[in-house]
């Protein structure tokens, strides 16, 4: 949002994939959509304002730590791939939603979409 964090991507996204665990709905304030590339894919033109949290010592949220735009989320165990929330992207970025994750902690509030492969977190 103010450009303390920019980015290019090389390469093919990943469609959107909403998760609705508690973490990602606490970091976004809704629930993450989100695309994922290789991280050899990722080029920063500008990342003197990304900042990581750590909420587990496996998993890391990637946000600008001057405007807070939640940016981005990475796995230990997937060292090769990084999600990226899709709401700063680019439009149009071609991308749709395609699956939702964790819906058993969706917000009380959030109506689900009929179209949308449902997954719980398989370990």
């Amino acid at each position: 949002m103010c450009g303390g964090v920019r980015y290019e991507i090389a390469g093919d996204l990943r469609d959107v994939w909403d998760c609705h665990c508690h973490r990602c709905r606490q970091f976004t304030g809704h629930h993450m959509a989100a695309t994922a590339s290789a991280v050899d894919a990722l080029t920063f033109e500008s990342d003197d304002a990304l900042a990581w949290y750590s909420p587990e010592p496996t998993v890391e949220y990637g946000f600008c730590s001057r405007c807070g735009s939640s940016l981005f989320w990475r796995t230990l165990a997937r060292p090769d791939r990084i999600s990226i929330c899709a709401g700063p992207l680019e439009q149009p970025s071609g991308l749709r939603t395609v699956a939702a994750w964790w819906m058993a902690e969706h917000g009380d509030y959030h109506a689900p979409a009929p179209n949308l492969i449902e997954h719980e977190y398989d370990g």
